[in-house]
């Protein structure tokens, strides 16, 4: 395949890729369709739901379980007596209500801190859909930025190529001067197909990330306004996270491997419960007793109620290794929620300090772009007047563009990383979509 039908393939699945969208879509639009199409959040979301009705399922320890039964029996027994055989259906309704297991209490405890975990969970899963979709967006716009800055740097080059071409037919200059501008423009359309190739894969994750086809993300709205780091104190942001989500999971899983202590202690305590039952059936008898024979049949009844107590005495030493062995876990969760306030805290204190330093480079770059640009328009009049070469014009060219480049790819970084940093914080919501989906065009 050669290298124009290659560009025009690309360029055509650009240009198809963009029909489907009849306008730019903003981040908030494409947050809410993805909370409706992600898979993985979808999934965290079913897993959350369940976990309500899983500690319901514990909750009905407490309450009252009642059965029926319904049974057909026939026997016979022989005995020095006599003979008696005997058979009829019967209908029994047996209801046992729990009244002290500490076990069970400790397992609908677990159960509830279940709940609030699973809510972690979700949470979890929310703020890693938005920064995936601020990824997926703001890589599209890098992409595009890229792709304008190539064509740019083409153009200038082509013209500068032109310049140098014309020079060299009247003699004021070398064809050293017309050899590397073309190197210089072969250089950059390999670079402008780079860039085109880059921007159509980044388009693919993004509409594969929202479920739709040709998606068109609105850019910064100018002139481009960073919003700063708030607080500005980084030990904020490390107290902010202790309320993190991991941490709130970990300190969950250290309060039930507590209850599971209860529970392995409990193995040594009585439990009570109140049993009941009413019974009703039929019975057919007849038999032999005392060399009397004997017919009786008719209908039978009878109910009870029972205060039942358990007191366990000996079970082969099993509680007492059960307990030692739940007051290890019990320490391996102690230790656990101490590595993830660390854990948490480091992420912090690495995100603030990484947001600062890219909002530090993008305003060096902003100012780079002015000196650049300034730095241009000067060696392409010392080209004209003839005290610049080629060389130089083609150099500032690209020292230019490649500043406008990195310029809009920090800018975006900036946003990109300062959700992760709210994210490893544990304070990233949907209401920090919103706020970043303010600075773009409306």
């Amino acid at each position: 395949m050669s290298p124009a039908f290659t560009r025009l393939a690309l360029a055509a699945a650009l240009a198809l890729g963009a029909l489907p969208a009849a306008h730019a879509q903003s981040l908030q639009e494409l947050y809410d369709t993805a909370r409706g199409y992600d898979a993985t959040y979808l999934a965290a979301r079913a897993l959350a739901d369940s976990a309500q009705y899983k500690a319901d399922q514990a909750h009905a320890l407490r309450r009252p379980n009642v059965g029926a039964e319904l049974s057909y029996a026939r026997t016979t027994s022989d005995s020095p007596q006599g003979v008696n055989n005997s058979r009829g259906p019967n209908t029994a309704l047996r209801a046992t209500q729990s009244l002290f297991n500490r076990a069970n209490d400790a397992t609908i405890e677990q159960a509830d801190l279940s709940v609030t975990s699973a809510k972690a969970d979700l949470q979890l899963a929310e703020q890693d859909l938005i920064v995936r979709l601020a990824q997926a967006y703001f890589d599209v716009l890098t992409a595009q930025d890229a792709l304008t800055t190539a064509q740019a740097s083409k153009k200038a080059i082509s013209e500068q190529l032109a310049s140098a071409k014309r020079n060299f037919e009247v003699g004021t200059a070398t064809i050293t001067d017309t050899r590397e501008a073309q190197a210089r423009f072969d250089l950059s359309t390999a670079q402008e197909i780079a860039a085109e190739n880059d921007l159509l894969t980044k388009r693919i994750a993004l509409d594969q990330l929202v479920g739709r086809t040709g998606v068109q993300p609105k850019p910064l709205a100018a002139p481009v306004a960073l919003p700063p780091v708030v607080p500005a104190d980084v030990n904020e942001w490390v107290t902010k996270a202790e309320d993190a989500p991991q941490v709130r999971k970990q300190r969950i899983a250290y309060e039930q491997s507590q209850l599971e202590t209860s529970k392995a202690r409990a193995g040594h305590l009585p439990t009570v419960a109140l049993e009941g039952g009413y019974s009703k059936g039929r019975t057919d008898s007849n038999g032999n007793q005392g060399g009397i024979n004997f017919d009786r049949s008719g209908p039978t009844s009878g109910s009870n109620v029972a205060l039942k107590v358990t007191v366990p005495l000996f079970a082969g030493f099993s509680v007492q290794n059960r307990v030692r062995e739940t007051l290890l876990l019990e320490e391996q969760a102690r230790n656990g929620l101490e590595a993830s306030r660390r854990s948490v805290a480091q992420a912090t204190r690495q995100s603030f300090f990484g947001v600062q330093s890219l909002t530090a480079q993008a305003k060096a770059l902003e100012a780079a772009e002015s000196s650049s640009q300034v730095a241009l328009e000067a060696t392409q009049l010392g080209y004209r007047v003839g005290v610049r070469v080629n060389l130089d014009v083609l150099n500032a060219q690209t020292q230019l563009f490649s500043t406008r480049r990195d310029l809009a790819k920090a800018r975006y970084d900036v946003l990109v990383n300062s959700l992760r940093l709210r994210q490893a914080a544990g304070q990233l919501s949907p209401a920090d979509v919103a706020a970043v989906n303010s600075l773009l065009a409306k």
